[in-house]
């Protein structure tokens, strides 16, 4: 009797529910988002161009300045380095150097780049360089002009400083001397230990441990 009574009031209650079936086909103006504007980058824009621009105009200068040093070398050395009269070879490491000198204004070439340029500017390479010039004075009277291959840049300044040695020797005699006083005309013939089977490197061994 109770759960009949029950199941009347709900029904009732229900009854008493009305639900519009009507549906508004009229755009709900009360709640309006305007759409927000698409992010721009054009103001950052023009700077990427810019750079590239530039360095793509610094690529092609550098081209430029290759070959017109390419062409001065080949004018300067018709028949190649092993035709010319003053000549030297330097090793260090692993690097080789052929060394020619002629008489000039003191410019250095290094496979067809300009020393500073090819020795990144570092001071220290640059002195290997000029050294043997320097000690006899001739760092304005003679262009050098330079083929270098094998080992890194510390390797091949060392090398070319001991085929300008050697060069200069061809000069006169009597710089030998003063060039070997400053030992430039020593081959350093230090290179790297090789490594030994069951060590980490040359002389480096694996940490001990005993417990």
């Amino acid at each position: 009797m109770a759960m009949a009574t029950s199941i009347a009031a709900l029904t009732s209650s229900l009854s008493s529910l009305s639900f519009s079936s009507q549906i508004s086909h009229k755009p709900f103006q009360s709640l309006s988002f305007s759409s927000p504007k698409p992010l721009s980058l054009r103001s950052a824009a023009p700077k990427f161009p810019a750079l590239v621009v530039a360095a793509s105009s610094a690529v092609a200068d550098a081209d430029v300045e290759t070959a017109d040093l390419k062409k001065l070398v080949k004018s300067r050395l018709p028949g190649g380095f092993a035709a010319q009269n003053i000549i030297g070879t330097g090793r260090r490491k692993c690097a080789i150097a052929r060394v020619v000198l002629q008489e000039g204004s003191g410019k250095i070439i290094i496979n067809y780049r300009d020393a500073k340029d090819y020795l990144q500017g570092n001071p220290l390479w640059l002195q290997y360089v000029k050294t043997p010039l320097v000690t006899l004075g001739y760092e304005s009277s003679y262009d050098v002009f330079v083929k270098a291959h094998g080992g890194g840049l510390s390797g091949q300044a060392q090398a070319i400083s001991l085929g300008i040695a050697r060069a200069l020797l061809k000069v006169s005699d009597s710089h030998r001397s003063p060039l070997k006083q400053e030992g430039l005309l020593t081959r350093d013939s230090r290179v790297v230990e090789r490594k030994k089977p069951g060590l980490r490197k040359a002389r480096k061994r694996p940490q001990f441990s005993k417990r």
